[in-house]
């Protein structure tokens, strides 16, 4: 397959006048072969049988997601955005009903307890490997829809458990299929929208990541007091259906490579010659590249390592906050299980601030580095500096939480922290987010993620099982002040290098892209 220019003097003038203007006038339908030209002589003619490769249509193609309207982009932000918020919320919606599942399934206090809570985020973290590089040769379209339907039905099943070890293997599986919003989706938002509009859609994304851990409990909380625990799965399921049901109709394949071999495949059937893509090699070949990919970027590549490590950290911190809050509001302050719940709400808050500041300042930083130096393309660094905003905020909201609740002050105060927290919480998380996707275009932004994913769900399962011991021995004040000062560490050393050797990590992570 090849696309040489014709070459300046055979011996037949006219010959070479009419093949030349041919290839000009269709370039992109007809590929010259010179060599069977020269080995031809006079009797050069087009080889039919030679493939065409199928790109866009230009700069303004409009199968191309990037140029699709506003309207379309937002409507399929939104609707992976709920996806994204479905999954979260299944790990954190039976912790205030903990103690009515473990009656009910016999489930022994402390170790297992928490291993029924965070199960879900096991299965959490093994899914994108296999989802992330499934969605970028099977388009992502289809595969987050397949992998929610698995999450729809082990969901559903939970509510049905009669042991803990029922309830352990549904929930696992349920996670497994619920990864792959956490794995597809910034590959989504990398297909649509360009970088400098693009922190728009990662804020609400990023948004309802969080949303959804922190609102769960609360539903959990009062659908055990009035009606049964099993319900906390039945109306996560319902809802989940009706997303579900939308995608089906609304959902449009956003993956360029996936959309142009659609293309090729239909230029084909019609025009009975065949099309092909870029990227034109057998099934096999690609799927046992694509499947490495995710692992390859996890243990060598360092520009997803550094900030993946940094918001690991950030979402293991928050889901051990998360489970200290039935030993806050109802063993410290003694407060009843559905009002004790409510204080959930200010992490929500948090979020929702955060995201008024991360979602302008990430792309107008971007929009303003771009005209000091001059660089239309932009660089990942560029999203960097908003993370130091975090670095300070999530410490001051730990000591703030961790002291003034170990002290049994005015209940507001814990909430203040909590809100300090999670707005720092989420600027830094929506910076670190932003600077993986620029550093990895749309054709591996998904791999990326999954590699991320991994790491930052296993700490986030992990954290909660040290949990009671660390407070135990340290109380809430201490062991509060422990996670701070770790984070004032890593919240420094993971923009520092971002910033300073960027460029350098991107270079050193290009093993295994090739």
């Amino acid at each position: 397959m090849k696309r040489d220019s014709c070459p300046p003097s055979p011996p037949p003038v006219p010959l070479l006048s009419a093949a030349c203007d041919m290839a000009a006038s269709d370039s992109t339908s007809h590929d010259v072969d010179v060599e069977a030209y020269h080995a031809a002589g006079a009797d050069f003619k087009l080889d039919t049988d030679d493939p065409i490769v199928v790109s866009w249509d230009g700069p303004h193609d409009p199968e191309n997601p990037k140029n699709w309207k506003a309207g379309r982009k937002w409507g399929i932000t939104i609707l992976v955005s709920c996806f994204t918020f479905i999954s979260p919320f299944s790990s954190t919606m039976v912790t205030p009903a903990m103690d009515v599942i473990a009656r009910d399934l016999q489930v022994p206090a402390g170790f297992m307890q928490q291993l029924v809570m965070t199960i879900f985020l096991l299965g959490f973290a093994q899914g994108p490997f296999v989802l992330a590089p499934l969605s970028e040769i099977f388009g992502r379209a289809i595969v987050l829809q397949l992998s929610n339907v698995m999450y729809l039905v082990f969901n559903l099943a939970c509510g049905f458990a009669q042991t803990k070890e029922q309830m352990l293997a549904f929930r696992f599986l349920s996670g497994v299929g619920g990864s792959a919003p956490q794995a597809i989706c910034n590959g989504i938002l990398a297909d649509c929208w360009r970088k400098e509009e693009r922190g728009k859609g990662q804020a609400i994304y990023g948004l309802l990541t969080f949303l959804g851990p922190v609102l769960a409990p609360i539903l959990g909380a009062y659908v055990s007091i009035y009606t049964t625990w099993r319900w906390i799965f039945w109306s996560t399921s319902a809802f989940d259906l009706v997303v579900q049901v939308a995608a089906l109709f609304f959902l449009r394949e956003t993956y360029g490579p996936r959309i142009l071999l659609q293309k090729a495949r239909r230029l084909t059937r019609e025009t009975g010659r065949r099309h092909v893509t870029e990227e034109n090699r057998p099934l096999s070949q690609v799927l046992r590249r694509r499947i490495l990919v995710p692992f390859i970027m996890l243990f060598a590549h360092p520009a997803v390592q550094v900030p993946s490590l940094y918001r690991a950290y950030l979402y293991g911190v928050m889901y051990l906050v998360l489970h200290t809050f039935p030993l806050v509001w109802v063993g410290t302050y003694g407060m009843a299980k559905g009002p004790a719940s409510l204080n959930y709400l200010s992490l929500g808050i948090g979020f929702i601030i955060g995201l008024q500041i991360s979602h302008p300042l990430i792309d107008k930083l971007y929009v303003k580095f771009q005209t000091k130096y001059g660089h239309e393309d932009g660089l990942p660094e560029w999203r960097v500096p908003p993370m130091i905003i975090g670095a300070v905020l999530c410490p001051i909201g730990l000591f703030v939480y961790g002291w003034t609740a170990q002290a049994g002050t005015h209940w507001i105060l814990p909430n203040i922290g909590c809100v300090i927290l999670a707005t720092g919480l989420i600027i830094a998380f929506q910076s670190a987010q932003a600077y993986v996707v620029d550093a990895y275009n749309e054709h591996y932004a998904a791999s990326a993620a999954a590699a991320g994913a991994f790491v930052r769900t296993m700490f986030g399962f992990s954290f909660p099982l040290f949990a009671p011991k660390m407070y135990q021995a340290l109380g809430l004040g201490w062991g509060n002040s422990l996670l701070a000062f770790t984070t004032i560490g890593i919240g420094v050393v993971s923009p520092g290098l971002l910033w300073f050797y960027g460029h350098k990590l991107r270079e050193w992570s290009g093993i295994g892209m090739r």
